[in-house]
């Protein structure tokens, strides 16, 4: 459950210990030192635990505890409390996958909880680590180092599903006949679930630039700000795919129907074509006394060829109009 836990004095490692009541008190004492707690899915009861020794909001503790929360930032008096959506693309099923993480931000200590299996934050903690002058900037570079890392997994994330894109329009626009309606249906869905990360995101880290909290110096406001414009690229990114594929799914819908045309016109031209020996057929099968060269020793080779000439002629019509 809880995966790392240590005690950081001027951007560096100094101390590493599971008493969080001693970690509490001298991120409070030294200005100079934080402490950094990291938890993967705990329990009620733990999280309950870490937020009486770190005096965690309860309202904030709820919302960490149930999980599913949309991207946000809450202030509680001298704290911060931000919640962020991880993606994972599946290669094997296409499937963008979600998972979250908690970040309680107060003076002299962090603490990040993790939900899903993605983003591991032991990859956040070791570079910052070996970039003790960010680090030095407090609770508010490991909120930077997190949302870094969520954001860069958003783009590598959306450029997966540009491949996939990309599939799907060269699929539609192919001259062999396919059936795209599901997997466009399923990327609109992806797109969705990836906008319903990214947009409320946007405005969380407009709100940390924005609300002057004492967490987030004037120093360590550039850090946002670079997260801030690769979250706009990535917004850009999936309005862009989102229309390009409300545009081919246009395209593949009209192209369905000219294709129903085109059989409705095959179709009909055979029709056309079976009707006239049909019809010819159909008259000397009356058995009428009295009918054109029925005493002619030729009679019915001549109405077999008159039936073969009619289907040719038409045949050719509608071949050179298209129809067939």
């Amino acid at each position: 459950m809880i995966v790392d836990c240590a005690l950081y004095r001027d951007g560096h490692r100094a101390e590493e210990t599971r008493n969080l009541v001693r970690l509490a008190a001298e991120g409070r004492r030294d200005p100079s030192a934080f402490a950094w707690m990291g938890l993967f899915e705990p329990t009620e009861n733990d999280l309950r635990g870490v937020a009486r020794v770190f005096g965690l909001h309860p309202l904030a503790v709820d919302d960490a505890i149930r999980a599913h929360q949309r991207p946000k930032v809450d202030v509680y008096g001298d704290s911060l409390f931000v919640v962020l959506r991880t993606l994972t693309y599946v290669e094997e099923t296409s499937d963008v996958e979600t998972g979250e993480i908690a970040v309680f931000l107060g003076k002299g200590f962090v603490v990040t909880v993790r939900h899903g299996e993605g983003n591991d934050l032991t990859a956040v903690r070791t570079r910052l680590e070996a970039e003790p002058e960010t680090l030095a900037h407090g609770p508010a570079a490991v909120l930077y180092g997190v949302a870094d890392a969520v954001v860069d997994t958003y783009l590598s994330v959306a450029a997966d599903l540009q491949t996939d894109v990309d599939e799907v329009e060269a699929s539609v626009f192919s001259p062999e006949r396919t059936d795209d309606f599901e997997r466009i249906y399923k990327l609109k869905r992806e797109l969705q679930e990836f906008r319903r990360a990214v947009s409320p995101l946007v405005v969380a880290v407009q709100q940390v630039l924005a609300n002057g909290s004492p967490l987030v110096s004037e120093g360590s406001r550039p850090f946002f700000r670079d997260v801030f414009d690769h979250l706009l690229r990535v917004n850009e990114q999936i309005e862009s795919m989102d229309a390009l594929l409300a545009g081919i799914l246009q395209a593949h819908l009209a192209q369905v129907g000219l294709r129903q045309n085109e059989d409705m016109r095959r179709i009909s031209a055979w029709v056309a074509i079976a009707a006239v020996p049909t019809m010819i057929a159909g008259v000397y099968g009356m058995n009428f006394d009295h009918m054109p060269e029925l005493g002619w020793s030729f009679g019915y080779p001549l109405i077999v060829g008159i039936m073969l000439g009619a289907c040719t002629a038409l045949y050719r019509y509608f071949r050179h109009s298209g129809w067939l």
